[in-house]
């Protein structure tokens, strides 16, 4: 691995750290580096604070602040150039006379988009564009999808049983204070499921889901942030009484149903229940600003991004429980890139790569 590639790994390592606090803009790692010496270092803050490039200048002890002109600057994205909710990072490093940048990858952000390379060689400053940019393209691949493809970054997850079932046949009761899922999965793989939670901006479940099991949605069983539940309800059969519309968390009840009261933290979008049910959902959830969604709704919804070719990754739990009958799991085609075992679990990652894609 060549020096560039070193530091531009430590970019990404670095970024990986502030991936889902900074949404919805992305987390970016940025380095400085003289004679072979990391002066400085940083990544994004949480939406609304300073980028990676600020912090990473702000890093340097003072004893070194006098080499930044002659270092080089290492970012995984390109520094933008335009003010948001911060001034832009290329009159920073602009101001502090940095002299060389190396960036992984440009910024797909309408904003950016090629503007903070041009101002930074416009100010007759040396940039050195694509070091690992596969890589840094599958960093913030929920950003690049956003921006890119005008929707968010979906995942599909689902249990099933060794026999290829959702659920069992039967319900266990009617009574909503009896209602829970039958669990297919072990408790460690339901707490990683609670960590995936946390690292995504929404959750997405249909009608069936929430009345079988009444799930709160939420992370319960992790330390982070509760995602945006979105909830499919075509004829508004989903009771007040049900977790989903506890008002704890941010919610977005999906129905064909319209004149609802419209609050801050349980929003109602009246939405066609047709075959483009899937880009519909991904256009709303664009609008929204949600970067990426964790589909674990029941078979219908399920299948209903696959057969759309809306999805982006499947997360997959065979367990070891046998139902004989019931509601069979999605029938997916994808490419399997890795297989766990999770104690008397297996977990199944698939991606749906796109050619046209880079990542």
């Amino acid at each position: 691995m060549e020096n560039h590639e070193i530091y531009m790994q430590r970019c990404l390592d670095l970024a990986e750290n502030g991936m889902r606090a900074a949404m919805p803009n992305p987390s970016v790692g940025a380095v400085l580096v003289h004679n072979g010496r990391i002066i400085g270092e940083g990544h994004t803050s949480p939406y609304g604070g300073p980028h990676g490039e600020v912090n990473c200048i702000n890093s340097v002890l003072p004893q070194d602040t006098h080499l930044i002109p002659d270092a080089t600057l290492y970012v995984s994205l390109e520094p933008c150039s335009h003010y948001g909710k911060t001034p832009p990072c290329c009159d920073l490093i602009i101001a502090q006379q940095i002299k060389k940048i190396v960036v992984g990858t440009t910024d797909p952000h309408e904003k950016v988009a090629g503007n903070g390379i041009k101002k930074l060689r416009e100010a007759d400053r040396e940039v050195t564009i694509g070091v690992l940019e596969k890589e840094c393209r599958e960093s913030n691949r929920r950003f690049f999808t956003f921006h890119e493809k005008k929707r968010p970054y979906i995942i599909l997850k689902w249990a099933e049983s060794a026999d290829g079932f959702l659920s069992p046949h039967t319900k266990l009761s009617d009574k909503i204070e009896d209602k829970k899922p039958v669990w297919i999965t072990n408790k460690y793989s339901r707490q990683l499921v609670h960590k995936w939670r946390s690292e995504e901006a929404a959750i997405l479940v249909g009608t069936t889901t929430v009345l079988d099991d009444n799930p709160s949605l939420d992370v319960r069983s992790w330390t982070g942030p509760d995602p945006v539940r979105v909830v499919l309800d075509r004829t508004a059969r989903i009771p007040d009484s049900y977790a989903v519309k506890n008002q704890k968390i941010k919610s977005i009840i999906l129905t064909e149903k319209s004149n609802f009261a419209i609050l801050d933290i349980l929003l109602y979008e009246t939405v066609p229940f047709n075959d483009d049910l899937p880009y519909t959902i991904g256009t709303i959830l664009h609008r929204h600003g949600l970067l990426s969604v964790i589909v674990e709704g029941g078979r219908q919804t399920l299948q209903s991004f696959i057969d759309a070719n809306l999805w982006d990754e499947a997360r997959v739990f065979k367990g070891l429980s046998v139902f004989g009958k019931g509601t069979l799991a999605p029938v997916l085609t994808g490419n399997l890139v890795s297989r766990e075992n999770i104690l008397d679990d297996e977990l199944l990652i698939f991606r749906n790569y796109d050619k046209r894609d880079n990542i």
